[in-house]
């Protein structure tokens, strides 16, 4: 997968010094956090089988049922991730496992 020029762009266009890159709110540490909450919500999907806010979903057995906070360390510091849940507490994610502290 090739990065598109632009959104490297955009993503930088406020950048000034290091920190704004790799500091304490960077721009490193708010893209692995989008990730990850966006790879979890996909998860979510897959596993439900239906796309949030889905007619597909009314009266299914399972559905979202909000999401809790979860903090894991990575190699640019500690994250606090939102981690959606389901109705019938099923939902197993992958990228980020439950108990899992480190990523």
């Amino acid at each position: 997968m090739t990065i598109r020029k632009e959104l490297l762009d955009e993503l930088l266009e406020n950048y000034e010094k290091p920190e704004d890159l790799l500091g304490k709110g960077g721009i490193l540490k708010q893209l692995t956090k989008a990730l990850l909450e966006r790879s979890l919500e996909g998860e979510m999907t897959h596993h439900l089988g239906y796309p949030k806010n889905s007619v597909e979903g009314n009266n299914s057995g399972n559905s979202r049922n909000g999401r809790s906070q979860k903090n894991v360390r990575s190699g640019h510091g500690e994250l606090t991730i939102e981690v959606p849940r389901d109705r019938t507490g099923e939902f197993e994610p992958t990228i980020i496992k439950k108990n899992q502290r480190r990523f």
